[in-house]
Formats: C-alpha cells, structure tokens, sequence
C-alpha cells in the first residue's frame, strides 16, 4: 500500500486481479420504470424529430429564430413568441473526423461529426449530428447538407432520428 493512502483501511487492488478473476463481482441493473419531461421547448422538438421535422422558436424584438428552441431568448432575456418550422437543409459550419467510436475505443474508419446551421434559421443557430455520405477528404466547412431521417416506423424521438447528414444532391432543396 502507498505511504499516501496508508491510513484507509483495505488492500490494495490491481486491474489484474480483476482480470484474473481473483475479485468476487456482482452485476445488478434494476428493472426502474421513471418518467421525466425535457421542457416545454425540448419536448416539442423531439416530438417534431418523430415526425421527421424541425422546429425553432421565434424572438420578435431580436427578429431571430432560435434552434434548437427555446422558450426565452438569451440575448433580449424575454420569452419567445411562437413556433416555427425549419428546414432539413442546411450549413456545414464546424466539423471534426474522430477515430475513436461513443465508447472511446479506437476505430479504422473514422467517424464524421460536426455542428450543421440548419436552413430558416438564424445564422450560427445549429446542431451537432453525424455526417455520412462523404468521406474525411470530402466534406468541409460550408458544404450544404441534408437530414437523412429513419424510417417513421423506427423513429422514437430523439435526435438520432436523424441518421445522419448527407452532402444535398444537385437540384435537392
């Protein structure tokens, strides 16, 4: 044991020992049912996510339209005014080329992800979402995409509803 954590009780364990089978371990997931709501602005949007739209709030006296939405706007600090939809289409704005996967293990072919200005909204308002379609040496910073939506049969709500964003094809809106 280390002179620093000598004064607790207990024997020092390694990471073999657990590999080794030398420590006795109980796996236990609770059968817990919960409910919780995500906001009024939050919960609407995932719902239009499950039907495959986008939706943003409107802020009259900063004459923007804010995405994802918002019941209060944080630049004049007042509440919103009304719903508004937006395009599936949009802008490129950030991206990044990861080579490891959502559980930090390294991966061969790289994933594409990125912040994406969605159309009909106002500038720099966007959401982070995976790029496919394209590879590391094509997609760029104001590449114009589009939403590529599951099935509405697969859909649950979620922003991985969305499968990924795709490069806009010639003639697409």
């Amino acid at each position: 044991m280390t002179a620093r954590i000598s004064r607790w009780p207990g024997i020092e364990l390694r990471a073999a020992d657990l590999l080794e089978g030398k420590i006795t371990q109980t796996r236990f997931r609770p059968d817990a049912k919960y409910a919780w709501s995500a906001g009024e602005a939050m919960s609407r949007f995932l719902e239009e996510l499950q039907n495959g739209r986008f939706i943003a709030r409107t802020c009259h006296k900063c004459q923007r339209i804010l995405f994802p939405p918002r019941m209060f706007c944080e630049e004049c600090f007042r509440p919103t005014d009304e719903w508004t939809f937006i395009h599936d289409t949009g802008t490129i704005e950030t991206f990044s080329v990861s080579y490891l996967d959502t559980d930090a293990k390294r991966i061969t072919e790289p994933i594409l992800v990125g912040v994406v200005s969605l159309d009909g909204a106002s500038p720099k308002m966007g959401m982070m979402h995976y790029f496919g379609e394209m590879t590391k040496e094509e997609i760029r910073i104001g590449m114009r995409v589009k939403a590529e939506w599951k099935p509405p049969t697969e859909r649950r709500g979620s922003v991985l509803d969305i499968r990924y964003f795709r490069p806009l094809r010639e003639g697409e809106r």
